[in-house]
C-alpha cells in the first residue's frame, strides 16, 4: 500500500490512488495542523481511501507531535469515529 507523504510545497497530504492523487490540503498554526479539505478522486470515492488518506496524515501529525483541527468534515467525522486519536485534537 502506497505511503502518505507530506508536500510541504503545496501544504498538502497526497495518497497515490489508481491513476490519480488523494489530498488533504492543511495550513499549520503554532499549535496544531488544520485540515482544511480532503479530496479522492471522484471515480474512487466511496472506496475508504480518504480514511487512509486521513490515517496516514494524523500518523505524520503524531510523528511530528502536533495536534490536529479538524476544519472539514470528512475530517471531523474521521476523528469522532476513532477515539484513538482524541489525544491529537487541538
Amino acid at each position: 500500500m502506497p505511503a502518505v507523504r507530506d508536500n510541504k510545497a503545496l501544504s498538502r497530504f497526497e495518497f497515490d490512488v489508481e491513476g490519480g492523487v488523494a489530498f488533504a490540503d492543511y495550513r499549520i498554526t503554532p499549535s496544531a495542523v488544520v485540515i482544511t479539505h480532503t479530496e479522492t478522486p471522484r471515480a474512487l470515492r466511496g472506496h475508504g481511501i480518504a480514511s487512509d488518506l486521513v490515517k496516514g496524515a494524523l500518523a505524520l501529525i503524531r510523528a511530528d507531535g502536533r495536534k490536529v483541527i479538524a476544519g472539514c468534515s470528512f475530517v471531523a467525522v474521521y476523528l469522532r469515529r476513532h477515539p484513538e486519536y482524541a489525544d491529537m485534537v487541538g
